[in-house]
């Protein structure tokens, strides 16, 4: 046996955050039923178009134009919640100008969307109106985020992962639950799906990309 071995003292440092936030807007049943009442409609009207969805119907990302009061009740407080988590080196916050695109994803059984990011978007978010579930039905429909650290790591070694703060493999992706009213918040560069609905019914979820720029820019 060696008797030159180094002892090392390790110390575990949980550093760079991916900061998410979920959160539930109170009192949400008159705007989910706005919310949905828009949807339908402009569902009847119009044959959506593809993006990550594949089995649903997605809107076009003028929803804002259509979707009424509602939508901008959604809007503002989606950037609300951006503020919360935004910080502008040597920027002035109240001159910072926000802007959302909106859109409506309706997933009926079977319906998923794939892994995806949203390139030039500062956050992104997903507030939930119907998860299309009732009781007895199978999981499913879950938002998954994507860990962004992980694709340099695995093209060297497949099935690497990094020891966590909790001396478990790191997971390569997370589960976020989401109930009726529930309103996510992520970095737009962060990749992300939503696995395959189970429910009997149409599940219906607005997604909104969030972006900011100074005043005059």
């Amino acid at each position: 046996m060696p008797t030159d071995m180094l002892r090392v003292k390790a110390e575990m440092l949980p550093l760079f955050e991916t900061m998410v936030l979920v959160g539930h807007v109170a009192d949400h049943g008159s705007l989910d039923a706005e919310l949905l009442a828009a949807v339908n409609a402009r569902r009847a009207m119009e044959e959506g178009i593809g993006r990550s969805n594949v089995g649903g119907w997605h809107s076009r990302t003028d929803m804002l134009d259509w979707v009424g009061q509602a939508g901008q009740k959604l809007a503002d407080t989606a950037i609300r919640a951006a503020r919360r988590l935004s910080h502008f080196e040597d920027g002035d916050p109240a001159a910072i100008r926000w802007s959302v695109r909106m859109w409506a994803n309706v997933s009926p059984p079977g319906a998923l969307n794939m892994s995806h990011a949203h390139p030039g978007v500062l956050w992104a978010a997903v507030y939930y109106v119907d998860l299309g579930n009732d009781p007895g039905d199978p999981p499913g429909g879950e938002l998954y985020l994507e860990d962004p650290r992980f694709p340099v790591p695995l093209m060297t070694f497949p099935g690497f992962r990094a020891i966590g703060v909790d001396g478990q493999p790191q997971a390569t992706e997370r589960t976020v639950p989401t109930a009726p009213g529930d309103l996510v918040l992520f970095p737009g560069y962060l990749r992300h799906g939503v696995r395959p609905h189970r429910g009997r019914r149409d599940r219906v979820a607005i997604a909104m990309n969030l972006y900011a720029k100074e005043a005059g820019a």
